[in-house]
């Protein structure tokens, strides 16, 4: 089902062919002066300077040529050689009434979809997620999100940080903690005779008793600074990471306790933003790959010495600034953060053999993935251009630096989404919403408006900015914010209920009045901006359609009388407002942002 402009370009495309030029250039876009004009073309401004004629006077052949069309009401030549497309009454409303029959609201699919995997989030074992890990979560949802609902086959990786150094540093610092997890390890250096489940079960209950998440986070700094002054502290921690990875029975089931509880707390603030993963793969499904890989670079001729270290180098001559090799083995015999991001590359293209990897990490890890991806593609592990960085910028405060407590620590990320419910609440209340909510559903409501807050903060912008947080702004039942379309949606939501209750069906849409023209119009842009959003992994994009739609609604909504019309009219007017609503939730949902159903 094509959009208005797609179809109107193709239709343009044929003029700029039959004069004998490039159909490409009838592209057509939204007007730039919406009071003049629906759609326009510049094509013959580009056109003239390929064929050496006046601009005007080709785009007066073009116009000519489309003056039969008939869901045009007019076509005029303005300025230089613009061509602006008034679309008629008729074709907006045969438009209008195709999207309230399309259950995907407009939006279509991809011609050839693709096995697509987005790496995001990249949360550790032991530690809490701070605000650092919001972007990544958001912006990695919602492109997920996206391309999944464009008919990709798509799944979400959290790549969970839970292996190297950090696990011995914290197996360590715990048996000093508590004699009581030294004995487990002592005694457990291998599996004991008759070792079962339900040994494990107990031995897990013993862990939960001793070692909370809280606990780890307490300890991992204090031991990570000890280990950088105290050499025989550090290689202790050096013997405990090389005994795990090398099977040592008690040293892996206190790993594992570290993991589960560091996921059950991961999951549950994951889910409260509305980010759930498919896979929950760690550096330590690769680890069994590392070492047949090595050799495989090895053999392929890939692997060259340097100063005691292995690398790789990916330097191309066309190359116009330096490009570092990949430090694949250090110089002590270890294995690198580059090298598990090597093998997880190999890895995935084993299980699951993806056609294009997003990896939704900070910008300033731009060099590190160039670097990787270079390697990859030389080895074979990949494609040339299947793999893809898509770096965001920060959230900042309001000095301009990412955003810290006010006594200058991390913020972790569940104390800013407690932060952001309490001023949901607070802004609920003061906007005279929810006061007749049952307790539960208003926390509900509340939590929702909260996280509506935070992600639409965070995805209106291009990703590769940064921004200012603002939780004040932010949580404005006013203005370019999620509470806003939150609020929007609810607006239809009771209209609808409302005409449902007087026995008030919709109909067929009829558009007649310029509210309705002008909220059609934008109706028939979502798909532009949905393949946009998608070409150029930019959610905001889809933030943006969501916004004006909202904007847009209102506008209708305060200029054309619903449940007072006439009953045909009021039954279109139904129609248009119950595809707005789909639409805005759909919108939203691709952001991420669940609605609820009152305020």
């Amino acid at each position: 089902m094509s959009d208005l402009a797609s179809a109107l370009g193709e239709a343009v495309g044929a003029a700029f062919a039959g004069l004998g030029l490039p159909a490409e250039l009838g592209r057509v876009t939204p007007s730039d002066r919406p009071d003049l004009a629906d759609f326009q073309s510049n094509g013959a401004l580009a056109a003239a300077k390929r064929a050496g004629r006046n601009p005007r006077e080709i785009a007066g052949a073009v116009a000519a040529a489309l003056a039969g069309q008939p869901a045009l009401a007019a076509v005029e030549v303005a300025g230089p050689g613009f061509i602006n497309f008034k679309v008629n009454a008729a074709a907006l409303t045969a438009r209008a009434n195709a999207l309230a029959a399309d259950d995907r609201a407009g939006l279509s699919r991809v011609a050839t979809p693709r096995r697509v995997l987005v790496d995001y989030g990249g949360p550790n074992v032991a530690k809490e997620m701070h605000v650092g890990h919001l972007r990544a979560s958001i912006i990695g949802e919602s492109i997920k999100r996206l391309y999944r609902f464009r008919g990709d086959e798509t799944v979400g990786d959290a790549h969970f940080g839970d292996w190297g150094f950090q696990m011995g540093l914290l197996i360590v610092a715990c048996a000093d903690a508590d004699p009581a997890i030294a004995a487990h390890l002592e005694r457990l250096a291998t599996e004991p005779p008759g070792w079962s489940e339900a040994d494990e079960r107990a031995l897990d209950a013993d862990l939960d008793a001793r070692v909370s998440l809280a606990d780890l986070d307490r300890l991992y700094p204090t031991a990570a600074a000890r280990a950088k002054t105290d050499p025989a502290y550090r290689d202790r921690a050096r013997r405990a990471t090389a005994e795990l990875q090398a099977g040592r029975f008690g040293h892996r089931l206190i790993w594992r306790h570290f993991a589960r509880i560091t996921r059950a707390a991961l999951e549950r603030d994951f889910h409260a933003l509305g980010v759930d993963f498919d896979l929950w793969r760690g550096e330590s499904d690769v680890d069994p790959l590392v070492e047949p890989m090595v050799e495989d670079l090895k053999e392929k001729g890939l692997l060259v010495e340097d100063q005691g270290a292995r690398i790789v180098r990916v330097a191309r001559p066309d190359d116009r600034r330096e490009v570092p090799p990949l430090l694949v083995v250090s110089s002590e015999g270890s294995a690198m953060y580059g090298t598990t991001d090597l093998a997880t590359i190999l890895d995935r293209k084993r299980f699951f053999d993806p056609d294009l990897v997003l990896y939704v990490v900070d910008q300033r890890q731009a060099d590190h993935f160039e670097t990787v991806f270079r390697a990859a593609c030389l080895a074979g592990y990949a494609a040339e251009g299947s793999l893809e960085h898509i770096g965001f910028g920060t959230m900042n405060g309001a000095d301009g630096k990412p955003f810290k407590t006010r006594e200058g620590g991390i913020l972790k990320l569940r104390d800013l989404i407690d932060m952001a419910t309490d001023k949901a609440r607070e802004r609920l209340r003061e906007a005279d919403l929810g006061g007749e909510l049952p307790a539960d559903e208003f926390e509900t409501t509340a939590m929702q408006v909260a996280v509506a807050a935070l992600k639409f903060a965070d995805l209106v912008n291009f990703r590769g900015t940064s921004y200012v947080f603002d939780l004040d702004r932010f949580s404005s039942f006013e203005g370019k914010t999620g509470p806003y379309l939150l609020y929007q949606a609810v607006r239809v939501k009771s209209l609808l209920r409302r005409a449902a209750a007087e026995g008030i069906a919709p109909g067929p849409i009829l558009v007649q009045e310029g509210a309705e023209r002008e909220l059609v119009l934008l109706l028939d842009a979502f798909d532009r901006a949905a393949a946009e959003a998608y070409d150029k992994r930019a959610p905001n994009l889809i933030a943006d359609h969501a916004f004006r739609l909202a904007q847009t609604f209102a506008r209708f909504y305060a200029a054309c009388p619903v449940l007072t019309a006439e009953p045909s009219v009021r039954a279109s007017r139904l129609s248009l407002a119950a595809l707005t609503l789909r639409q805005l939730e759909l919108a939203l949902d691709l952001l991420g942002i669940a609605t609820p159903e009152r305020m």
